[in-house]
């Protein structure tokens, strides 16, 4: 028998993994990704975790404002419990989303995010 060692290279910024690793982060780590880690050395993966990752930033922060401002003026008519768990299941909601994403990022794959993924790549097909 063969003695196999399965030992992964480490990340690295030309591969493109490490650019959806940092894109995911927050939308400062989508900067970094973009500027430090992308513009100098472009990678389809790279690319597309980036076009994926600025769509899913830009869909978090419009939905979580639009569902604070709804369900505020949801908790000034009905009750904060309502309100609240609304706004849980959103947040709960779009952080599966990031999960799903996150994980296809580690492992280096071109693995869109559910409802997101396939209609970033052609909003931001210049990236």
């Amino acid at each position: 028998m063969e003695n196999q060692n399965t030992f992964q290279r480490p990340v690295e910024a030309g591969d493109g993994k490490m650019v959806g690793i940092v894109s995911y982060l927050t939308i400062i780590g989508w900067l970094i990704a973009y500027f430090a880690l992308h513009k100098d050395k472009e990678t389809s993966l790279g690319s597309y975790q980036l076009r994926q990752t600025l769509l899913f930033h830009i869909v978090s922060m419009v939905v979580s404002w639009g569902a604070g401002i709804l369900f505020g003026l949801l908790f000034l008519s009905v009750s904060v419990t309502l309100s609240v768990a609304l706004i849980r299941i959103v947040q709960l909601a779009l952080f599966i989303l990031w999960i799903i994403g996150f994980i296809g990022a580690v492992q280096g794959e071109k693995k869109p995010i559910p409802l997101l993924g396939e209609k970033a790549q052609t909003l931001f097909s210049t990236i």
